[in-house]
């Protein structure tokens, strides 16, 4: 993996880990259960990025 590559895929990274920390923070907040379960699951899918972006290391 070239140095820019490298770049990218530690973006991609900081960028998921900042979704799901978003995510989670906001679904702490939400009193609406349906909102919530669906920004629980948008934190999910961010999870499941991070670790597609981190196997690629």
């Amino acid at each position: 993996m070239t140095e820019k590559e490298l770049s990218y895929v530690e973006d991609a990274l900081a960028h998921e880990q900042y979704f799901q920390a978003q995510c989670k923070e906001t679904a702490r907040q939400l009193q609406d259960a349906a909102l919530r379960a669906s920004v629980e699951e948008m934190g999910r899918k961010h999870k499941q990025l991070f670790q597609s972006f981190y196997d690629l290391l």
